[in-house]
């Protein structure tokens, strides 16, 4: 895991938003190794087992935890790509650290002092993703509080800030502000086009705009880039709006590489 630290070279999270089928993950994993070989760009696989924040309480969530760890696992020793999921509390924090590389603290649970003790504690590399309510200042006590463990294997995702009702803004300042704290700061290119709740049961988004985001972190500096994908997103059961289409993905993590190299020459 330590070229993902070298803050030098870009380096990717991308997978379905939740785990589906075995077949969808299989999918979006062989494709997602195959450009990390092409492109030399590393890439972590993210998958869900349960996303407990959804809008409606008949919003699809997942495989549950056992199955999902399991199919995690298989996508690590078929492809030999680092995986990651949510975790949302202590004990699914230690569950999940026995399977999987990387622990994600959704943006809603991420000034959770216990569960964000509780991941660090687990030795494991953790994505924290600042909350929507939060400005970038105030991951510096999301950090403190993590490091106090000792471990200072930690990754801070942007993913948009509130703006208004059903709507989110990025303001690409965070991302410098973030890095001075001395850790890898990603930008969220998906849930960061989606328009929360903006469906009345779901959310919505705005998928097209996930490309230009990605240009415009890679240009700011930022370590890496977070983003779902899928095989078909208009028919995925969670997030289809915001995640792009996996086809697509190799030009744009292309063109955003180009662009990534440029702004570390320019310093």
């Amino acid at each position: 895991m330590e070229r993902f630290f070298d803050r030098k070279s870009l380096f990717v999270i991308a997978g379905p938003c939740v785990i589906e089928s075995r077949e969808v993950v299989l999918e979006t994993a062989r494709a997602l190794r195959d450009i990390s070989l092409r492109l030399d760009i590393p890439i972590i696989f993210k998958s869900s087992y349960d996303k407990a924040n959804r809008t409606s309480i008949n919003g699809y969530r997942g495989i549950g935890v056992e199955n999902g760890l399991a199919l995690l696992s298989e996508v690590r020793s078929t492809f030999g790509l680092p995986v990651i999921t949510d975790v949302h509390s202590p004990q699914e924090a230690l569950l999940a650290a026995e399977a999987v590389d990387v622990l994600q603290l959704p943006a809603f649970l991420c000034r959770q002092t216990d569960l964000i003790l509780a991941a660090a504690n687990t030795g494991k590399v953790v994505n924290i993703k600042k909350g929507q309510f939060l400005a970038p200042w105030d991951v510096k006590n999301i950090i403190d509080k993590f490091t106090s463990t000792g471990n200072t294997s930690i990754f801070i995702t942007e993913r948009g800030t509130t703006f208004g009702y059903n709507n989110l803004v990025v303001d690409f300042r965070a991302i410098p502000i973030m890095r001075a704290f001395g850790y890898p700061v990603l930008l969220d290119v998906t849930h960061s086009v989606q328009l929360p709740g903006g469906l009345g049961t779901a959310s919505g988004g705005q998928r097209q705009f996930a490309p230009v985001m990605a240009r415009a972190a890679a240009a700011v500096g930022v370590d890496g880039l977070f983003m779902e994908v899928h095989p078909q997103p208009d028919n995925a059961l969670c997030d289809g709006p915001n995640m792009l289409e996996l086809h697509t993905i190799e030009h744009m993590l292309s063109v955003v590489s180009a662009i990534h190299k440029i702004a570390q020459n320019c310093g």
